[in-house]
């Protein structure tokens, strides 16, 4: 017999397979363009004697036996619960269809209107599939055997498979209707908004998987934890102002252990990841806007997360284990956000001209080519994106620190001793 939680996500599992079709033909009704998934099976409605449900139902298929040829002895046959499902889904859409079959928008305004409506209800309709916890939708289902299998990052796997319904779409729709049908400027809004949509969804409605007995709630350090009797050190740095070798002659002086590159090593212990993969994509993002973009890939699976936000996790707990068992001083990666519940944590931000941290980086770390302003602009630019976007913090902000130091008045050396007569006051 069902218990309860069990009967719940089923019911709402159904729900959202309805919700789903309806926005799927809301955006047919639109007519602006479809979502890249439905680009195909609305192409071959147009010229095939079967409904879009039905095409939806047959490409859905193909999906799933594509799921078993990939992963072969390591498909899970629980996951046939994607075969009803996508039946139902199907028929969903024929019958939403049917429902809104009067709906027909005359302006460009009103297009737009039931366009948006479309990814709202869409959006809506796939994070209470999420929610339940029972399934991938049978496209993202391929994507995840895929990632698996082959070592991929699901993102960019997503990416492609939705590129390539498409291209499908086009090349059939010119194939066989000498026209672009299907595809228009709906297709790209609904490509950026729905995952967008589905991230707010599951940070605003947190209630859903409460009262389906499905959410885990994120673990947080106590605060007896937190209240540590050793001083920890963070210390955030522009590139080139010297902030690893001041955390260095601090750590030497006050005979306490030192964390910088040490930390990738650890890091690559508990994921897997190569040292060198980690070195080139931890502490920074090239673009806020792009990432956000890639990120909401990752918003129509429950269990996958970017691996940049892997990394962070991963440094965080490991941050946070080695600050639990001794005092010591720990160079970038969003320590002092990381450790903000730790009374016991000094926050150092250390900045220079741009003179003093060229001449660092040519002629102390020797760099080729040469650094120049750019590059100097375009580091300090990719930390502030990855300080944002996992704080909500601006890298800069001196109320973020105990102490900012300009570290081009002093060098290293005094840069160092002045932080820890600081210290002094601090720790009484």
């Amino acid at each position: 017999m069902l218990n309860l939680n069990m009967t719940k996500r089923i019911v709402v599992f159904i729900l959202g397979q309805f919700i789903m079709a309806l926005g799927v033909s809301l955006s047919v009704k639109a007519n602006l363009g479809v979502s890249p998934i439905s680009c195909v099976p609305y192409v071959y409605s147009l010229t095939m004697p079967l409904s879009l449900g039905e095409l939806t139902i047959l490409l859905n298929l193909v999906f799933i036996a594509s799921q078993m040829a990939v992963l072969r002895k390591n498909y899970q046959w629980t996951q046939l619960v994607q075969l009803p499902s996508v039946i139902v889904f199907g028929y969903c859409i024929d019958l939403t269809m049917h429902l809104i079959s009067s709906l027909s928008p005359t302006s460009y305004v009103a297009q737009a209107f039931w366009c948006l409506a479309a990814c709202s209800v869409l959006a809506f309709g796939i994070f209470l599939l999420l929610k339940t916890k029972l399934t991938y939708l049978p496209l993202d289902g391929l994507a995840v055997a895929i990632s698996h299998t082959y070592h991929k990052e699901f993102g960019k796997v997503k990416i492609s498979l939705d590129s390539s319904m498409v291209i499908i779409g086009v090349i059939s729709s010119f194939t066989f209707l000498n026209r672009l049908e299907g595809i228009r400027e709906g297709s790209v809004v609904a490509a950026l908004l729905v995952g967008a949509l589905i991230k707010l969804y599951s940070t605003k409605l947190v209630f859903v998987e409460q009262w389906l007995g499905t959410y885990v709630a994120p673990q947080t350090q106590s605060t007896q934890e937190a209240a540590l009797n050793s001083l920890v050190i963070t210390i955030s740095r522009e590139y080139g102002s010297g902030g690893h070798e001041i955390g260095e002659m601090i750590a030497q002086k006050l005979g306490i252990p030192f964390y910088d590159k040490e930390l990738i090593k650890l890091t690559a212990e508990e994921t897997g990841y190569t040292a060198e993969y980690i070195q080139a994509n931890e502490q920074h993002l090239a673009s806020e806007l792009l990432y956000e973009l890639y990120e909401q890939n990752y918003a129509y699976v429950d269990d996958q997360l970017p691996p940049a936000d892997v990394l962070f996790m991963v440094q965080s707990k490991i941050i946070r284990d080695i600050c639990a068992k001794d005092a010591c001083v720990i160079v970038g990666r969003c320590a002092n956000f990381i450790l903000k519940d730790d009374p016991n944590c000094f926050n150092v931000f250390i900045h220079a001209n741009m003179a003093y941290r060229k001449t660092k980086v040519n002629e102390k770390y020797k760099a080729t080519p040469p650094c120049s302003d750019k590059d100097l602009e375009m580091s300090d630019k990719n930390r502030a994106n990855y300080c944002l976007h996992y704080t909500k913090h601006d890298w800069k902000d001196a109320t973020n620190y105990h102490v900012t130091l300009d570290a081009s008045l002093y060098g290293s050396e005094k840069a160092a001793q002045k932080i820890i007569e600081l210290l002094k006051d601090f720790a009484h």
